[in-house]
């Protein structure tokens, strides 16, 4: 692997989401708790923010068209690629704080975790393809990172209120999760599990926030690298670049003010390649 590379530092409260865009060879994130989007040109460095909202932005994916479709505090609006912001649905969870962390499906579906006012509130939602939005799963405090294992047949699933990875049976022609059983299980000096990404051999690169790293785990639940960083709080990780072999990787805990690490957004290059994020394609 080569060395950590900080890529941008917007000071983000909490950097996520990170996301590659391989139509337009650009990295996109979020600050959730300052509304705002970024995204940074692979080739060549340059990054801006070009967004910011009214509401937190929990999480977003790329819909077919070439849109992004917002997970905000309690709504989900469509951002077009002409600066228009429309909210499509809203009110959807009276239980919950907002949206953490979403991911499309092969179908173009989305799954939609939140988190709750409380630790028994909060939940896992699934966004159809008219739009539709129905409760996967109920009660799970913080609903973090998911990723599809390479055959499709399974999801894994963050629970950072247990510290628990998850893995459920995934049904494509349904989008149905069943028989959710625990995979892995963080010790507390391990710091929390949140974001994650899976590369092409299957292994996952999770985030721990509060445990300044990040954990490559094997699909036999044992851990094959741990990736250190100078920041405590590490939040998502994402594959981009023309190989996806770059992985870039969201902090958080910064401050508008400060001059420190915290809540940059850094990359590194890895050995084994990921593999490209799905479109949501939802009817808006």
């Amino acid at each position: 692997m080569s060395e950590l590379e900080p890529v941008a530092n917007y000071h983000c409260k909490v950097g996520e989401n990170p996301l590659w865009d391989e139509r337009e060879g650009r990295l996109y994130w979020a600050d959730i708790e300052s509304n705002r989007l970024f995204r940074v040109d692979h080739a060549n460095g340059e990054h801006e923010c070009f967004f910011t909202g009214d509401s937190m932005i929990g999480g977003f994916s790329f819909q077919e068209d070439g849109s992004l479709l917002l997970f905000e505090a309690d709504r989900i609006s469509v951002l077009t690629k002409q600066g228009t912001h429309r909210v499509l649905a809203a009110g959807i969870d009276g239980d919950m704080w907002r949206f953490n962390d979403v991911i499309a499906d092969p179908e173009g579906r989305v799954f939609a975790g939140t988190i709750g006012r409380t630790e028994q509130s909060g939940g896992l939602y699934r966004v159809d393809l008219d739009g539709k939005v129905t409760p996967v799963w109920k009660g799970t405090g913080c609903a973090n990172g998911m990723s599809f294992t390479p055959d499709l047949s399974r999801l894994y699933w963050t629970c950072s209120t247990t510290r628990i990875i998850y893995i459920a049976d995934y049904d494509r022609a349904t989008g149905a999760l069943e028989n959710r059983r625990p995979f892995y299980q963080a010790p507390p000096e391990e710091g929390t599990p949140d974001g994650m990404t899976i590369d092409e051999a299957g292994e996952l690169w999770s985030a721990r926030w509060g445990g300044s790293c990040l954990l490559r785990i094997a699909p036999d639940a044992t851990i094959k690298q741990k990736l250190e960083f100078p920041v405590t709080r590490v939040s998502s990780a994402a594959f981009g670049g023309p190989d996806l072999r770059t992985l870039y990787v969201t902090t958080a805990g910064g401050k508008v003010t400060d001059d420190a690490l915290d809540g940059t957004l850094y990359r590194v290059e890895v050995p084994v390649p990921g593999r490209l994020e799905f479109r949501s394609r939802i009817r808006l």
